[in-house]
């Protein structure tokens, strides 16, 4: 027991310790009682309430990420990548803030409908789109379809009963370095079609003879992750060249440059991060540069933040199990969750932080392996972090950072169900989607 626990009137001549708002969302805070609040709801009372592991979900954060690119960017269309974390709430909330949505399967693009979306302003796009993702697509009449290869540039011809607007995706031939799996503006990989190849041409000369088919513009994507905006400025510069030379080549202009997403945010203190007005402009001067060059006219910019919208609107809530002191080797905190719920520490290599939510620690602190329950030697959660000495199984961690390729990446390995997502909101909290529970997993089973 702590003196603050014993002497609780100590706690009004202490200063009110903020967490940082790098990794969490803005509105986090220490209550009176030393526990951890986001939006004015104390975590450990969402841990008991609804359980552990939890997804929590600011909405006022994501919303206020949303207001930040309509702000920096208010000329372009700002489309959310709900491959990151797609549910009807957070479609209705994104959309409300002027954002389109981008689907990537026939799943994402039911939510969105269900949620309301305009299907004028959902796009499709994915490297390897089944008949009947595009035929359901051509069907709710989505906006635009993002072709990938020349398969889809056939099906989608041969589906499209109206006039249908079609972006060509392609690689530009930007290598933005880290992790092979995030490198997708690469020549040598599976997206699009190599920018100035003959592969690409055919694909123009393809969709241009297409009578429903309207090619309005190029899309890329130049990896994940990204916090250096020069690429974003080279992308720009390639992408505009090679419409310009379309528009030499086949008198056809197209007017919108879709320049994908993948911009960068900490999941550490101190982690780089993209910053939105050097980007902004960054992307204004080489738009203005690329377009007088070529004496082409400036296209419509479409970007696709997914990761920068939801990753710091998101905590993950775990409840500590058991404390292992390997002697010789690490302290293992072994929690409820783990690879289910985030997998991207096995996949990626992530780092994330881990703090203590139901209590202000004052004392000692030991370094840590936050390791999750799953038989599997890499299911960690986080490396290396500095945690509380007097830990106690039943306390609540928080791992900040994770609304992001969290759910939406999360399985049911060891016929554990996915978490719940609980949303907060000016002192309110809402379970948006519910925990995944045996009777569900067995109502897939057929026997």
């Amino acid at each position: 027991m702590t003196l603050l626990e014993i002497f609780p009137s100590l706690r009004s001549g202490m200063p009110s310790p903020r967490l940082a708002t790098s990794v969490w969302p803005c509105e986090t805070h220490y209550d009176d009682l030393g526990r951890i609040t986001v939006a004015g709801v104390a975590l450990a009372d969402i841990a008991d309430q609804y359980g552990t592991p939890t997804y929590v979900l600011d909405e006022t954060e994501v919303r206020r990420r949303c207001q930040a690119y309509r702000k920096h960017f208010p000329d372009a269309e700002i489309i959310y990548a709900a491959k990151a974390l797609m549910t009807k709430s957070m479609a209705r909330w994104v959309t409300e803030e002027g954002l389109s949505v981008d689907v990537c399967s026939a799943g994402e693009l039911a939510i969105a409908l269900a949620a309301g979306v305009d299907p004028e302003r959902i796009v499709l796009h994915g490297s390897g789109k089944p008949f009947a993702e595009l035929e359901a697509a051509v069907a709710a009449g989505v906006g635009r379809i993002v072709l990938d290869s020349l398969t889809e540039v056939t099906l989608l011809s041969a589906l499209a009963t109206r006039p249908q607007k079609v972006l060509l995706r392609l690689s530009p031939d930007i290598d933005v370095h880290g992790h092979p799996a995030v490198k997708t503006g690469v020549l040598d990989q599976k997206f699009g079609f190599p920018i100035g190849s003959a592969q690409a041409a055919e694909a123009v000369e393809r969709i241009l003879r297409q009578p429903t088919l309207r090619l309005v513009g190029f899309h890329c994507h130049l990896g994940s992750q990204i916090s250096n905006p020069d690429y974003y400025g080279e992308g720009v510069r390639r992408m505009v060249a090679e419409m310009a030379r379309v528009h030499r080549e086949h008198g056809h202009l197209m007017t919108e440059l879709d320049l994908g997403g993948g911009h960068a945010v900490a999941y550490r203190c101190g982690d780089p991060e993209m910053n939105l007005p050097e980007l902004a402009d960054i992307v204004e001067d080489a738009l203005d540069a690329a377009c007088a060059r070529h004496h082409f006219p400036r296209p419509h910019i479409a970007m696709e933040p997914g990761r920068a919208i939801a990753a710091r609107a998101g905590v993950t809530l775990y409840r500590v199990m058991t404390i292992k002191h390997i002697e010789g080797g690490r302290t293992f905190v072994i929690v409820d969750g783990g690879m289910n719920d985030n997998p991207r520490v096995a996949l990626y290599g992530a780092r994330y932080d881990a703090v203590v939510a139901n209590r202000h620690p004052t004392g000692a602190h030991m370094t840590a392996t936050v390791a999750g329950r799953y038989c599997e030697a890499g299911d960690i959660l986080a490396h290396d972090v500095s945690l509380p000495a007097d830990l106690r199984p039943g306390e609540v961690l928080a791992i900040p950072c994770t609304g992001a390729y969290h759910h939406s990446l999360a399985s049911s390995y060891n016929g554990v169900g996915r978490p719940p997502i609980v949303a907060v909101h000016e002192g309110r909290c809402q379970q948006i989607l519910r925990r995944e529970t045996p009777a569900d997993l067995l109502s897939r089973d057929l026997g």
